[in-house]
């Protein structure tokens, strides 16, 4: 996953608030572990599980956290037919300190060697929503093709968000939102390593346009993995002007680590 977080009015105004993770991180890995060893092979049904730790949690190229450390994890449900269905979390530094993604899709391979995936998205603050009457929830849905070519896999997708009352431009009317997106990888024969690249672009006059409406997002990095664990580096970068308040965004270059585990 994607990977996700929402306003960032509380980033512009450069406000810094503090987070407990340990909370999560501990419901996280008793709901992550528990069913991933229960699940049933012979049901048509998989459960799998991850939790990880992110030294800035950046969605499109933003920071989410106040570029401090977040705490993360996810679960999915995922039938032979292809339909699946997740939750992920994230600890985060604005609406209620945490987010949930609620995911249902399906995937399918069209032809040998590509492969379909579209569903719906739903980003949940919540704390944040039963404590607050802003609006932070919405909808938001996908389309993806992906396919490989040797060790390399590669895929495309755009996420398109109607007009909803979370998403309001500078005049406090609806906007929608559309963000396209690439993402390409692969594995270093014979070894445990990988390299990645995303590149991305939003365009919306609410939160996910950035300070101008439009906004080009990229990383490139490398991981390396032991068993269940994964561990990662990022540099991520957005095309953001630092005359627009770029530091207070916190969408400024940077050198972003993880360390996952897989259920």
């Amino acid at each position: 996953m994607t990977q996700v977080g929402r306003p960032h009015d509380d980033l512009k105004k450069g406000i810094k608030m503090r987070k407990s993770i340990l909370g999560l991180s501990a419901v996280l890995l008793t709901t992550l572990a528990t069913p991933a060893f229960a699940q049933e092979e012979d049901s048509g049904l998989k459960i799998t599980g991850s939790v990880g730790l992110v030294s800035d949690y950046r969605f499109r190229g933003f920071s989410q956290s106040s570029e401090d450390p977040a705490i993360q994890g996810g679960i999915t449900a995922t039938t032979d037919s292809g339909l699946y269905a997740s939750v992920w979390a994230s600890s985060i530094s604005f609406a209620g300190k945490t987010e949930m993604d609620l995911v249902a899709g399906y995937s399918k391979e069209l032809i040998p060697g590509v492969t379909f995936d579209g569903g719906v998205l739903y980003y949940l603050y919540p704390k944040h929503s039963y404590d607050s009457t802003a609006n932070t929830d919405f909808f938001e849905p996908y389309v993806n093709l992906s396919t490989t070519f040797g060790p390399v896999s590669a895929k495309i997708g755009a996420n398109y968000a109607w007009k909803q009352s979370a998403l309001i431009d500078a005049n406090g009317d609806k906007a929608d939102s559309i963000y396209v997106h690439t993402e390409w990888s692969a594995g270093i024969p014979d070894t445990p390593l990988g390299l990645n690249a995303h590149a991305g672009y939003a365009k919306s006059d609410a939160f996910p346009g950035g300070p101008d409406g439009e906004v080009f997002d990229y990383s490139v990095g490398a991981t390396a993995t032991y068993k269940m664990l994964t561990f990662g580096v990022s540099y991520v970068n957005t095309d953001v002007k630092k005359s627009l308040g770029k530091e207070a965004l916190g969408a400024d270059g940077g050198v972003v680590f993880s360390l996952g585990a897989a259920f």
